[in-house]
């Protein structure tokens, strides 16, 4: 099994091709939906944020208010830094959890959803592929102006917060170019799908981790008998 780092920008359309390596049966490990799981009441990380932002981040109900958090965190580049420290590592323990699981389900490969996986550049390493979703400026201004009922200047403003899609296609191993129609987008998650679960790949893990169990066992036997002889 081998990794594959799935990322995006805002209103460029990763959603639409999550939806169908999903619907293809692919493994997916949604880094947003653990970010969501992670700050919730009963979480160490949730304490964590509201100890250093306040309880003014809260709703009646006590989660977080995540429009209001990341209304901080777009003015505040240092509070945003504050609020990965906190939230980061836990993310990444929960993600380990489940390549685990999908490693000894037997999948080929597992998508990684992580939307700053190239702003951030510290799991880029570990992917065997990369794939960006991308889509042309003026598309992608538009989908966000109509899908968050936002002004053009606001807009703009959002989408100048992230690393620019054109920046992070000359880092992506493959590129879905989602400015187009469906039908197209679909084309190409179908093509790249069929070129991962034909690749080698999972061959060479499969074989590094057959190895590595196997030598631990021997391990484990030498010492059981060394210490009963």
């Amino acid at each position: 099994m081998f990794l594959v780092g799935l990322s995006g920008g805002i209103a460029s359309g990763k959603s639409t091709v999550v939806a169908v390596f999903r619907e293809l049966g692919c493994a997916v490990i949604d880094a947003d939906v653990i970010a969501r799981q992670v700050v919730q009441p009963r979480f160490l990380a949730y304490q964590q944020i509201v100890h250093n932002f306040g309880s003014e981040i809260l709703l009646e109900s006590g989660e977080i208010n995540r429009e209001a958090l990341g209304n901080i965190i777009f003015s505040h580049p240092e509070k945003r830094q504050l609020l990965n420290a906190i939230t980061h590592p836990k993310i990444q323990k929960e993600m380990l959890k489940q390549i685990f699981k999908y490693f000894a389900l037997g999948y080929r490969y597992v998508i990684l959803d992580i939307p700053l996986l190239f702003e951030t550049n510290t799991l880029t390493k570990f992917m065997k592929h990369t794939v960006l979703v991308y889509s042309d400026p003026q598309t992608q201004l538009s989908r966000l102006m109509k899908r968050n009922g936002l002004a053009q200047a606001e807009a703009e403003a959002r989408i100048a917060s992230q690393l620019p899609l054109d920046e992070k296609r000359k880092l992506a191993d493959h590129v879905i170019d989602n400015s187009g129609d469906w039908e197209s987008t679909r084309r190409q998650v179908l093509r790249l799908h069929s070129q991962l679960e034909d690749s080698l790949d999972f061959l060479l893990v499969r074989l590094v981790a057959v190895t590595a169990v196997a030598g631990i066992g021997g391990l484990v036997c030498f010492l059981f008998r060394h210490f009963l002889s």
